[in-house]
């Protein structure tokens, strides 16, 4: 006599797993596992977040501040200024200089991003710019002004435009997103090679001075690639090496960090800072005046930020305006070996010792 079938189709006594529908949902269990999915969930999420770090920080790019000295009669200066200042959307911020050679050398330093020199009798104003801080941030300036007084001629010097092999100025960010790229992913390798989390704070040591060897080798890299290779950053060879030392170790000994305290997950928070956050607030294709609040303010407090600033300025401007810089770029690289070593320490003196065979550099 024929078995009647259940309500979901199977036969009495047939186990779920026997049914197609049941095999399924084994083979999926199999397949993806709860962990699977939740790392999923969270490369779902880095996605995101990176769409909406990249469009919310290059959608609009807006002049606010942009710092310009002003050279003018004495009797005109005051009221060029207040008329600068006062444009609607404050883009400008004029501060007075006291002469031509003055602003020149305020823009060469980094003080100012251009300097607008006033001319008497209606004749053409002329505005000092250095192209070679970012092309864009010049194009900026120079329809702020245009539509300020559009019935005002107005001349553009390019005091230091950037070098013939590097086009659109943007080897500096290139050469800085290569470097922090580098070293988050040689520490993310020396995690997935032999567990985030080194048995003790000696072979923490020797990861990290594996590191630096390798970020002197990356700094190595980097500066005959846009030196020698390229030509596109030429005649400051060892500065370009030893901060791209710099920014490597940076990123490399964060990345530790965050792998140490974290686990796995540190990788993620490396990606978020670095990639999500740290490039697009960088000041590479838009100068960060051009740059909304949040990474406008971001972007100098980052290893990337202060990567671009440091190689850029020392590349075209005589290393001026970069105390800061090299202070946060120290201070992630820093940071970095002391979180680590601090972990490694505090987790060795609230574990028992593993034996040596079992654990690994």
């Amino acid at each position: 006599m024929a078995e009647t079938p259940g309500p979901d189709g199977r036969s009495p006594g047939r186990s779920p797993a026997a049914t197609p529908l049941g095999r399924f949902r084994a083979e999926a269990r199999d397949a993806i596992t709860p962990r699977a999915a939740l790392v999923m969930l969270g490369v779902l999420v880095l996605e995101l977040a990176f769409v909406v770090s990249y469009i919310g920080a290059f959608h609009s790019p807006t002049p606010e501040r942009i710092p310009v000295a002003v050279v003018a009669p004495e009797a005109e200066r005051r009221a060029v200024i207040d008329r600068l200042n006062g444009i609607p959307g404050e883009p400008l911020s004029g501060r007075p200089a006291d002469g031509v050679a003055q602003a020149r050398t305020m823009v060469l330093e980094r003080e100012v991003d251009a300097a607008l020199l006033v001319a008497p009798d209606g004749r053409a104003d002329r505005l000092l710019v250095a192209s070679a801080g970012g092309p864009s941030g010049v194009q900026a300036l120079e329809r702020v002004l245009q539509q300020a007084d559009p019935s005002q001629p107005l001349r553009i010097t390019d005091l230091r435009p950037p070098n013939e092999a590097d086009g659109r100025g943007l080897a500096p960010f290139y050469l800085a997103v290569g470097l922090v790229v580098g070293g988050y992913l040689a520490s993310a390798a020396v995690s997935a090679t032999y567990g985030a989390r080194p048995a003790n704070p000696h072979r923490m040591l020797i990861r990290l001075g594996a590191l630096a060897v390798l970020s002197v080798l990356s700094g190595l890299g980097g500066a005959i690639v846009v030196d020698l290779v390229f030509d596109a950053l030429p005649g400051h060879f060892a500065a370009l090496w030893w901060i791209g030392a710099l920014t490597t170790f940076a990123a490399a000994a964060a990345g530790m960090a965050f792998q140490v305290l974290l686990g796995p997950m540190g990788v993620a928070l490396s990606v978020l800072i670095f990639v999500v956050l740290g490039n697009p607030s960088a000041g590479g294709v838009y100068p960060s005046a051009l740059l909304p609040p949040f990474w406008r303010d971001l972007g100098p407090a980052l290893p990337n930020g202060a990567s671009v600033t440091l190689l850029r300025n020392y590349a075209y401007f005589g290393g001026h305006h970069t105390a800061t810089a090299w202070w946060v770029l120290s201070a992630w690289a820093a940071g970095g070996v002391l979180a680590s070593a601090l972990a490694a320490r505090f987790r060795r003196g609230h574990r028992p010792p593993e034996p040596a065979a079992a654990t690994g550099v």
